[in-house]
């Protein structure tokens, strides 16, 4: 049968030869695929600057569902999502500031702090 290849983006395995992985590595669907990998370890604040610059998915906003998927050229994200990004931007850049002057971060993660920090705002608030 000879060696296979496996690729871990597309999670498929194919005759290792040149010609075959040549192929494979330049298609369209392993490009995809290798691209939306590479996008979920993406920072938070490009991904909030890319989304931004697009404009929204009309299919999307209507439907709830787009034929093109993470491959369309429009955002599909909501008003709430891009607020909920910023404001794990706006965290991230806290965390940055309070590490750079030397300040005693709590363990936990950014998404507990901000919790955290929106409890004790809406107690202030309603008090």
């Amino acid at each position: 049968m000879g060696k296979r290849y496996f690729c871990d983006y597309c999670d498929r395995s194919f005759q290792d030869n040149l010609h075959n992985r040549k192929k494979h590595l330049n298609g369209v669907q392993h490009l995809r695929a290798k691209r939306v990998w590479y996008d979920l370890f993406r920072d938070a604040a490009a991904i909030l600057q890319e989304e931004q610059t697009k404009k929204p998915c009309r299919k999307f906003l209507q439907t709830g569902q787009c034929d093109f998927g993470s491959n369309c050229r429009f955002s599909h994200m909501t008003e709430q999502d891009l607020e909920k990004l910023s404001a794990q931007v706006q965290g991230e850049k806290r965390l940055k500031e309070l590490q750079r002057e030397g300040a005693d971060i709590p363990p936990g993660t950014i998404e507990d702090w901000l919790d955290k920090r929106a409890q004790r705002l809406s107690a202030a608030q309603s008090n």
